[in-house]
This record gives structure tokens, C-alpha cells and sequence, in this order.
């Protein structure tokens, strides 16, 4: 689907301002939801969920197609890409298009 609201910070799309709204505080300095088991510092709660998974080792997410298990929905999301061949993040610059926008974000640093 068509994703207009990018993040000028890393590229990142969004289909709506909201989706974009709520990214943005990934790249605020304000992070008040601590991991009680390693310290580490979130700026959403949701964001601890997923990370608290790492230590509990709970993997709820999982690809109907292949069977591989994630902590955390978007890393589904992303995975289910591999088998759909969806590239909803194009270059902008040249004809290339992405399934994950960090790789279009290292794409756009080479041109």
C-alpha cells in the first residue's frame, strides 16, 4: 500500500500521520520505560514488551507460511515480504524498491 508520510530522520514510511506521529518518538531523547532485567531504555511501552521477550524467550508471532516464530509483529511483517515479494519502500532516485526500509536507507547512501 501507499505509505506518504516519511520520517525525515531515517526514511521510514507511514501510511497515515498518526503512524508517523507515534514513529517520531523513536528519535526523541525521552525513553522513561526501563527493562527491570537489563536496564535498557524505551521510549514506548510496547517497545519493552517486545524487547522483554528476548529474555522470557516468547515468540508469538509466527509466519503461517514457513513456521518461523518472532518476538515482535513488525519483524513478522517484514518476514512475510520474503514470500509476498512486496517492496513498499522504493529509492526515489533510481528504479529500485525495498521489502525493509533500512535496506532502501543504505541503498540511498550509495547514490
Amino acid at each position: 500500500g501507499e505509505r506518504p508520510f516519511v520520517c525525515n530522520e531515517c526514511g521510514k514510511a507511514f501510511k497515515n500521520r498518526r503512524g508517523l506521529a507515534q514513529h517520531r518518538h523513536v528519535h526523541s531523547r525521552t525513553r522513561p520505560f526501563i527493562c527491570s532485567e537489563c536496564g535498557r531504555t524505551f521510549s514506548r511501552s510496547r517497545l519493552l514488551i517486545s524487547h522483554w521477550r528476548i529474555h522470557t524467550g516468547e515468540q508469538p508471532y509466527v509466519c503461517t507460511e514457513c513456521g518461523k516464530s518472532f518476538i515482535a509483529k513488525y519483524q513478522l511483517t517484514r518476514h512475510r515480504r520474503v514470500h509476498s515479494g512486496e517492496k513498499p519502500y522504493p529509492c526515489g532516485l533510481c528504479y529500485k524498491s525495498f521489502g525493509d526500509s533500512s535496506n532502501r536507507k543504505q541503498h540511498l547512501q550509495r547514490h
